[in-house]
């Protein structure tokens, strides 16, 4: 037994407060850790030229961080107008990039490029949409009037039933960007809302001129051709929308694939052979809509838009996996078994 000295208490005492000051295991490492804050350098695309440096960037923030406090610095370069790159002819970065995974080193060198007037992406869909709606019903109901007022002649019931399925078409996807698409808070340049208001209000100027004609004639077949272009075309609608509604409400979690299935309704079925139904039913309904008019302007109409469906559904299908659906594995974009 070792003999004890007159220090040893107060050894102990003192020992005993040292630990109960210095708090939980871990606490003082955790105190000393601190993030590793990184810079950002703006260069301009054009010249080249430094514009501005973003100092203490935490790695988790997003490129959308960097827009924000780059505008504060520069207030002319506004967040949904500053495009964002690593290399100067390189892609656009996108908002929710995190910084961390464009860094090499403390330092990250990014381009700023002005994409100029931007606009929302809902703005785009309801003035594309909306556009030719009203054109065709003020052509329908007469409002503008172009024709010679001396013809006066009965409309037959294929102009009737052409307003009916073009007027839903248009109120359909009005309806869908509000309460069914989830569009995202980007932006696009304002030259691409021209371009889309153009051609879209354009044909349908167009078409519903020519339809709408008071010397405008049935298609050859009259009831034979209308009637059942008139059912095939409410069936792509619905199709159309049902399939819509299934990659609205699809979550992209760990515990489902990454791209919606067939199910119970029927409209969903075509997932199992196709990658895009939504733009197999809607390539269908205008050409359901064209062989009912029999009419040249429908037709060049719905040639544009299934070439336009195709390519943008051919795109998505290289980039997305193929996935196994009901037992068999998708083999086309937009056409079963073909395209």
């Amino acid at each position: 037994m070792f003999p004890m000295g007159r220090a040893s208490p107060r050894s102990f005492y003192g020992f005993s407060q040292f630990v109960l000051s210095s708090g939980p295991l871990g606490q003082p490492l955790a105190r000393r850790h601190r993030p590793s804050y990184m810079e950002v350098e703006v260069l301009d695309q054009r010249t080249e030229r430094p514009i501005y440096v973003i100092d203490k960037v935490h790695p988790s923030s997003t490129v959308l961080d960097l827009k924000n406090r780059f505008h504060k610095a520069r207030p002319g370069w506004y967040p949904s107008r500053t495009g964002l790159r690593v290399e100067p002819n390189g892609p656009f970065l996108q908002d929710s990039c995190v910084v961390r995974t464009l860094a090499s080193s403390s330092l990250v060198t990014l381009y700023s490029t002005d994409l100029g007037q931007q606009v929302g992406w809902t703005t785009v869909f309801l003035t594309q949409y909306f556009g030719p709606l009203l054109i065709y019903l003020m052509f329908y109901l007469h409002i503008w009037n172009p024709y010679d007022s001396s013809i006066k002649k009965r409309r037959p019931l294929v102009v009737h039933l052409a307003c009916f399925c073009h007027s839903l078409h248009y109120v359909k996807h009005l309806l869908e960007t509000l309460f069914v698409h989830r569009l995202s808070d980007g932006y696009t340049p304002l030259r691409n809302l021209l371009k889309g208001c153009a051609f879209y209000w354009g044909f349908t100027s167009w078409l519903g001129y020519y339809v709408n004609h008071p010397l405008y004639t049935p298609p050859y077949f009259a009831n034979k051709q209308i009637i059942p272009s008139f059912f095939s075309f409410l069936l792509c609608e619905a199709g159309n929308f049902f399939i819509n509604v299934a990659l609205a409400q699809h979550s992209h979690t760990a515990n489902s694939p990454p791209y919606p299935r067939a199910t119970c309704n029927p409209f969903t079925w075509l997932f199992t052979v196709v990658h895009c139904p939504q733009y197999t039913y809607e390539i269908g309904a205008w050409i359901s809509l064209a062989i009912m008019t029999q009419t040249v302007p429908v037709a060049v109409f719905a040639t544009l838009v299934s070439i336009q469906k195709l390519l943008r559904a051919r795109r998505r299908h290289h980039r997305r996996p193929k996935q196994s659906s009901g037992g068999g594995q998708c083999q086309a974009a937009v056409i079963p078994f073909l395209l």
